[in-house]
């Protein structure tokens, strides 16, 4: 894949100054952990919605307040519906509320039952919306390479209880979805991917949205393309979608009667069209996505201990993931080390997805204890970076100065944190600042005489 054609401008030099703090980090007592000033005014965060097109999203909206029509499958719902399926390639779209409807949607309208083997390396929404049908998940390891389910280990995992497969293309990378297809087939097993995270990437130079039995694509707010609030099915299977459309409109078919129980799932005509603004902004949304991932490797990509994990140029990605691995050998601090001295900087780095869908309490007494090396090991490391438009070259910078920071005064910080009260590296809390004044007299002292490398 060339690298995209748009390039998204520069915040200005004033707006670049209220955003960021000009105080230096220059001793480990100006790092926010221990009261100096966060290196950013606001918060940076993952996924910060990508708000674009203000002024055709009002005129939108007035159309639909002039229409009188707001819900119930109108134009704006189904003009959004062919927009996703004409970008995807894809014969149908069934738009939703939100993309765990979209996933208990299709899980009944294709009458899954008994267990559905799934990564736990996913958002907890993947196992919920079987859970909560009384479907159980089973938990697959992934692979060490791609981060996607592993598919050795799921036909290990098949039982006479198994009624459906369900990949999930982690970060926008594809799963192995020929050799996923061919053991469903085989074992005459649903497939299903929940595509969440993957919405305008492909494989093999086709878009996801079209594999397996149907795909579930999420419109959320913290997605590069949103609706504010959203999901959808894609299926190329006919009568799967009118099943669909019935489910999530109470069971109510096109006769005006109720053929089978149903829910409400129905996306607003207000959330088709903001998702209608958003795909219409969508390639400038990429590009600066990508801008933003050469910059960070620029910046990053020279740190020991830190790996930046790049989407293939084979095939087309969203790029709405900045993913980097922090080995504690080579850069002197763990990820939760890391990830509680940024969080303190403002820059609001997230753990995706510690601890795993298999050690969370809602999963644990559910099923015996299960061994998932690859996945334990991705969760110790993995550290996820702020991006998106609102995200610029110079906030990247100032990111890595901060990590550069951390790792040439790595043994001093670790010695700070151990010996500051409250402190539980394993388990960070949110904005944990412990100021100046507050700080125990040994810990002062030692912030005062340790020696201090700034490169």
């Amino acid at each position: 894949m060339e690298a995209p054609l748009f390039h998204h401008s520069q915040p200005s030099v004033e707006s670049r100054s209220r955003s960021v703090n000009t105080y230096p980090k220059t001793e480990l007592r100006d790092l926010a952990r221990w009261g100096g000033p966060p290196a950013f005014v606001n918060p940076l965060h993952v996924g910060r919605p990508n708000v674009v097109g203000r002024e055709a999203l009002l005129r939108r909206f007035q159309g639909v307040l002039e229409s009188g029509w707001l819900s119930n499958d109108g134009p704006e719902l189904r003009r959004f519906e062919e927009e996703v399926a004409r970008r995807l390639d894809v014969r149908h779209c069934v738009a939703t509320c939100n993309a765990t409807i979209a996933l208990q949607l299709v899980a009944r309208a294709l009458e899954l039952s008994g267990e559905v083997i799934i990564p736990s390396l996913t958002f907890p929404a993947t196992a919920h919306a079987l859970a909560w049908q009384g479907i159980t998940p089973v938990f697959a390891d992934v692979s060490s390479d791609s981060w996607t389910i592993d598919v050795e280990h799921v036909e290990s995992l098949i039982s006479h209880r198994t009624t459906a497969i369900m990949g999930v293309h982690l970060f926008g990378t594809p799963c192995r979805i020929e050799r996923l297809q061919e053991i469903a087939n085989r074992y005459r097993l649903r497939l299903l991917f929940d595509a969440c995270h993957a919405f305008g990437c492909t494989h093999n130079e086709r878009y996801l949205g079209s594999f397996g039995d149907a795909e579930v694509f999420s419109f959320h707010a913290t997605k590069f393309i949103n609706a504010g609030e959203g999901g959808a099915v894609t299926t190329n299977n006919f009568d799967l979608a009118q099943r669909l459309r019935r489910l999530r409109n109470f069971g109510f078919d096109l006769d005006g009667e109720v053929h089978e129980v149903g829910l409400n799932g129905k996306m607003s005509a207000f959330a088709a069209a903001a998702g209608s603004v958003s795909l219409a902004h969508m390639e400038e949304i990429v590009s600066h996505n990508y801008s933003n991932l050469v910059d960070y490797q620029r910046v990053i990509g020279p740190i020991p201990g830190i790996c930046m994990r790049r989407p293939s140029l084979a095939e087309t990605n969203n790029f709405q993931y900045i993913v980097a691995e922090i080995d504690p050998l080579r850069f002197g601090l763990t990820r939760d080390e890391v990830f509680l001295l940024l969080r303190c900087e403002n820059c609001l780095a997230r753990r995706y997805f510690f601890p795993g869908c298999h050690r969370l309490p809602a999963y644990l007494g559910a099923s015996p204890p299960v061994s998932l090396p690859s996945t334990d090991a991705i969760l110790d490391r993995v550290l996820i970076l702020p991006t998106g438009l609102s995200i610029d070259s110079h906030a990247i910078s100032v990111i890595g100065d901060l990590l550069r920071f951390m790792t040439a005064n790595a043994s001093f910080i670790r010695e700070a944190l151990s010996l500051t009260p409250g402190d539980a590296p394993g388990i960070p809390r949110e904005f944990v600042r412990i100021e100046g004044p507050a700080l125990p007299v040994p810990v002062s002292h030692y912030l005062d005489t340790m020696p201090v490398h700034l490169s």
